[in-house]
């Protein structure tokens, strides 16, 4: 490019410009590096690694909400035919009443998208704006709970991630159900100590900024966990690729993988998926995608069983700190906010309110 109306620099001048840049090069590293560890917390007040819980401060946690909003997703009403999709019964011919059949072939395809699926964001972790792991609304006394896979949400050495932000329904760059942010965080001690795989899975309580007193699942409408589940089962994973803009799915029989452990056969099935869930019987979370080599691979997906582990973390979660203007009792059974709303089952009720890489 040829320039006008600048002198040429002497050498001197020269040499010091390369020191300068050199130097603005380094503390741009410096810098770079800060704000990605800006993201995580190994161990602070905040972050319990031996219990395995994280309280969001909510500074933070607004800051995270602008960062995806400003420059990731727009927060606008999706447009009447997407809602109204989304909302609607399933109706997939996979997935109907009377009848069942695993997807032929045996490949993930694009999703319709649903209001309780969603991307998970970390705006600044890593410099990269592209969500990385998927998450589900499950039924709660509060309201307020996502379920994911913990090496979304803590990662050996590092910790937990503190700037998280939870986008229900995202497709093509829109949160039509709002950005949600966490609260607090909860996985399996056993998770943070050695990244066991059958502990795979963590909670999160969230809440949407600006919004006091609105509850997530009275927006999208919840899952219903399942714990010791009956395998094999027809099911069904959701997740978001992290290079897409839609979520995708597959319906094939889920089987277990020793005692401690969920398959799916199912191919391209990629990064992102993680912390997507494992549905049965159209509305019953029996998995998160996860577990065994961070997931499987593009051919297998696997998931930490839902069993007492997970059980136990799950009535943890409900039981932490409230939100303020949260409601305080489970609505009564079977007349939830959404389509796939009611009691968690296989689970004892409620007493108060409620490592390797993955590949995912």
């Amino acid at each position: 490019m040829v320039t006008t109306g600048r002198r040429r620099g002497s050498r001197r001048g020269i040499g010091r410009r390369l020191l300068l840049v050199g130097c603005c090069a380094v503390l741009a590293g410096v810098a770079a590096y800060a704000w990605q560890l800006r993201g995580i917390v190994a161990n602070s007040a905040a972050g319990d690694r031996v219990r395995g819980t994280y309280l969001q401060d909510p500074e933070t946690a607004d800051r995270t909400a602008s960062a995806v909003l400003d420059g990731i997703v727009r927060e606008a009403e999706a447009d009447p035919g997407l809602r109204a999709r989304q909302a609607a019964p399933r109706r997939n011919t996979n997935w109907r009443a009377g009848g069942w059949r695993p997807s032929d072939p045996l490949v993930a395809r694009p999703a319709a998208g649903e209001p309780t699926v969603g991307a998970l964001f970390s705006p600044g972790s890593d410099g990269d704006p592209e969500h990385h792991c998927s998450g589900v609304v499950v039924h709660s006394p509060a309201g307020d709970l996502v379920a994911t896979a913990a090496h979304c949400v803590y990662r050996a050495a590092l910790g937990f991630r503190t700037n998280l932000a939870f986008v229900p329904g995202y497709r093509d760059g829109q949160a039509p159900y709002g950005v949600w942010v966490p609260t607090r965080i909860d996985v399996d001690p056993r998770w943070t100590e050695d990244q066991d795989p059958d502990y795979d899975v963590a909670f999160l309580r969230l809440r949407r900024p600006g919004r006091p007193g609105e509850e997530l699942e009275d927006v999208t409408g919840a899952e219903t966990l399942r714990f010791d589940a009956e395998l094999p089962a027809p099911a069904r994973l959701v997740g978001f690729p992290n290079t897409a803009e839609q979520s995708l799915e597959c319906f094939n029989t889920a089987r277990a993988e020793g005692p401690t452990q969920l398959r799916l056969d199912c191919a391209d099935v990629p990064n992102g998926t993680s912390g997507g869930p494992v549905l049965t019987d159209g509305h019953a979370l029996i998995g998160v995608i996860g577990g065994r080599d961070g997931g499987g691979d593009e051919k297998t997906s696997y998931s930490s069983r839902f069993g007492e582990g997970v059980r136990a973390l799950y009535e943890r979660a409900i039981m932490g700190p409230a939100n303020p203007g949260r409601r305080q009792a489970a609505p009564p059974p079977g007349q939830g906010q959404g389509p796939g709303q009611g009691p968690v089952q296989g689970a004892a009720p409620a007493q108060g309110p409620g490592q390797a890489p993955a590949r995912r």
